[in-house]
């Protein structure tokens, strides 16, 4: 925006765009939202009332759904704004410092816009680029090892984008990346794009389904559902391919998971063949990829990639010549909303609601997007799929274990050398994956590593030997997750990490039942005032581990029952964390840890 802000509206602008989207149903909500806060920088009353009534969606419910996702705004905003990350692996690289200069570039706080309208500023919860932290977008542009030497050039547009760091032994499901073009369908048709596929068809779609069930893919989003069991029940369910769909749920947004995004951008084509394997095996003529509104990047090239293929016949009717085999893709990019990536929730706001999970059951194999039969499974589970079909079961088999085959994907991020993306055969322990990304800085030890995610749990030093398989991970009490490996030496002040971790849940709790709602609010404030003024009460420790039971045992949807997965699993590892003895009434420093010696500022 080249001017001051103000309330004026001109309706002028958006009347193109309402006309497209005219006759359309409630489902276009998020599309059309965007498309109008693109070209005012803000969501004022009198659009939503024009979307409201092009969309014929009760103006109570637009705005209840502007309110709801944090990158819709009902203020006066500055079309561009500047994000910097404020989560765990940026603060560890000196995000704070990041921001420092930031603000004082801009002359702004967080949650400021300037007076000429050209910034608003904002310290945000995870970007999804751990690897590259301390890290910010720039509108759309995203940006990462930021220094506050790098400021200007981040500012202007001028900091280099990042590229992907990707490593490992065995790369078969990231074996393109960074040898094609992205954007090029002919370059990916050139490296064994829809091999998979069109070897799969030669099978039916009960073969396929046994295949999988035969290679052991577990869901890698972390909820291991068994891939064939999924495929088989949508497969079963009652109804037409145009009442059924496939849904890659791109919505990672936990701090320290990063592994979708390497493939959303620099291999876009595969996640769009994947999903027409799911959708020929479950019999499908509907496909979704909903992606997280922080990774514009990623949206931008996958939306590209779906028109080129429908452009070229790879989406659409009839497919391969199969008669009867029709399939298309929607991108849906989403706002803000971690609680989007509960399958549910996910739903909601592709029909245009606010992202509230629902009751289970029914089940989204039979009642799922649109209450209609749908399969929705993680991008890494798709490649997982779509690398089966590719190589063979046999292949496939040859790595893993007998419990956990094939490879995985782990992020590996915080005070390690090389943090990136791993692609690593199941069965390497946590210590050997370190290792891997170059070992942590000279001189410094491992205080905690947080497996799994903020969802995860810590671990201490004595448990680096364990595997990272999905056996040894029930005995070590330990989640794979979403394969999040994050790494925190001594000199990491773990009362703050735990801090972040809270105020992350607190913030992304979608309020819709209590015990999550109000049990993250509760678990922040008692970790705000421990890692701020270093002043435990007595009954924190005891609170903490309460609350953490009740919600895990009573909340509606999994944000609310892992919330405290992590926390409870530092203080039962370390319970001086939160002792009143071991920090005193004056708020004395914890003696003999070094990693208590730090002084956090508040950035939120």
């Amino acid at each position: 925006m080249n001017g001051p802000l103000t309330d004026a509206v001109d309706l002028t602008l958006l009347e193109p765009v309402l006309a497209r989207y005219h006759g359309r149903s409630r489902s276009a909500l998020l599309p059309l939202l965007h498309e109008a806060q693109a070209l005012y920088g803000w969501l004022p009353r009198d659009i939503q009332q024009a979307i409201s009534r092009t969309l014929r969606v009760p103006l109570a419910d637009v705005h209840g759904v502007v309110e709801f996702y944090t990158m819709f705004y009902n203020q006066p905003t500055a079309r561009q704004v500047v994000r910097l990350c404020s989560d765990v692996a940026c603060t560890l690289n000196g995000a704070d410092d990041v921001a420092t200069a930031v603000e004082s570039k801009l002359g702004l706080k967080p949650g400021a816009t300037s007076e000429d309208g050209r910034f608003t500023y904002e310290r945000v919860p995870c970007l999804g680029m751990c690897e590259h932290a301390p890290n910010g977008l720039n509108g759309t542009r995203p940006a990462g090892n930021l220094t506050p030497a790098a400021v200007d050039a981040f500012l202007a547009g001028t900091h280099p984008e990042p590229e992907a760091r990707l490593y490992g032994t065995t790369l078969l499901k990231l074996h393109r990346i960074g040898k094609i073009d992205p954007t090029s369908l002919k370059d990916y048709l050139a490296h064994d794009g829809y091999v998979g596929l069109r070897r799969a068809m030669g099978y039916t779609p009960e073969q396929i389904i046994q295949i999988m069930e035969t290679s052991s893919i577990l869901g890698r989003g972390g909820a291991m559902f068994p891939l064939g069991l999924k495929w088989k029940f949508t497969r079963a369910a009652p109804g037409h391919p145009a009442e059924k769909h496939v849904i890659a749920n791109a919505d990672e947004s936990e701090p320290g998971t990063f592994k979708d995004r390497a493939v959303l951008e620099g291999d876009p084509y595969s996640l769009i063949e994947a999903m027409s394997l799911a959708a020929y095996v479950v019999g499908a003529a509907n496909g979704w990829i909903f992606v997280r509104g922080e990774y514009p990047r990623a949206y931008q090239r996958l939306g590209h990639a779906v028109q080129r293929a429908q452009e070229e016949g790879y989406l659409g009717r009839n497919l391969f010549g199969r008669q009867g085999f029709h399939f298309d893709i929607e991108v849906r990019l989403g706002a803000g909303a971690y609680i989007c990536g509960e399958e549910t929730a996910l739903f909601e706001a592709i029909e245009g609601k606010r992202g509230f999970p629902r009751i289970k059951p029914p089940f989204p194999t039979t009642h799922g997007l649109f209450q209609q039969p749908t399969v929705i499974n993680n991008v890494e589970t798709l490649i997982a799929a779509l690398t089966v079909a590719r190589v063979g079961v046999e292949e496939w088999l040859r790595f893993g274990t007998n419990e956990s085959a094939g490879t995985k994907w782990f992020c590996l991020s915080g005070h390690v050398e090389r943090p990136g993306l791993y692609e690593l055969p199941f069965g390497v322990s946590i210590r050997e994956l370190i290792a891997m990304g170059g070992g942590i800085r000279a001189g410094h030890e491992i205080q905690a590593v947080l497996i799994g995610g903020a969802a995860g749990v810590f671990v201490g030093p004595d448990k680096l030997d364990a595997a990272l398989t999905y056996e040894d991970a029930r005995l070590q009490a330990f989640p794979i997750g979403s394969g999040v490996v994050m790494v925190f030496d001594e000199t990491a002040d773990m009362r703050h990490v735990l801090y972040q971790l809270s105020h992350f849940f607190a913030h992304e709790s979608c309020g819709k039942c209590f015990p999550c709602q109000i049990g993250t609010q509760r678990q922040m404030e008692i970790l705000r005032r421990v890692a701020h003024s270093h002043t435990a009460q007595p009954g924190d420790r005891a609170t903490l581990l309460d609350v953490g039971f009740t919600m895990t045992q009573t909340s509606l949807c999994g944000l609310g029952q892992t919330a405290a997965s992590a926390i409870t699993s530092a203080i039962k590892l370390w319970p001086e964390l939160v002792a009143v003895q071991a920090v005193g009434a004056q708020g004395t420093q914890l003696p003999n840890r070094k990693h208590l010696r730090r002084n956090h500022k508040d950035s939120r």
